[in-house]
């Protein structure tokens, strides 16, 4: 996995930047799931960071469930499905399927908006 270089004069901060890089990287598929990261002291030498800097890039990009860490295996970008995803997911339509209940919509309806949505379509509305 090769890593864009960081921006140093930038406002946002090293870890931000190598953190969003690679979460974007992984959520477009660039880095597809089982993808091997570089170990946190071979990315630190590369970019000429701090390991610290890495390892709260690794440990924040695991919590939002884009990697997982495999013991001395390494660290992998997640599948789609992982298990953090898929919670994320269920929480989200969760408060989708409570919201369009409060609107009166009906689950046709409902479906019919996040179909829109999903393709970015803005033909329509909710109602």
């Amino acid at each position: 996995m090769t890593v864009l270089p960081l921006d140093p004069a930038s406002t946002d901060p090293l870890y931000e930047q190598l953190r969003s890089q690679i979460a974007a990287r992984a959520t477009s598929g660039e880095l597809p799931a089982g993808t091997r990261l570089p170990t946190v002291r071979q990315l630190a030498v590369d970019l000429g960071i701090g390991v610290r800097t890495v390892q709260r890039v690794y440990t924040e990009l695991e919590a939002d469930g884009i990697v997982v860490t495999e013991g001395r295996r390494g660290t992998f970008v997640a599948s789609p499905s992982a298990p953090g995803r898929t919670a994320d997911a269920v929480e989200a339509a969760d408060a989708y399927a409570v919201a369009a209940r409060r609107l009166g919509l009906t689950l046709a309806e409902a479906t019919r908006v996040l179909t829109q949505r999903w393709g970015g379509s803005d033909v329509g509305g909710a109602g």
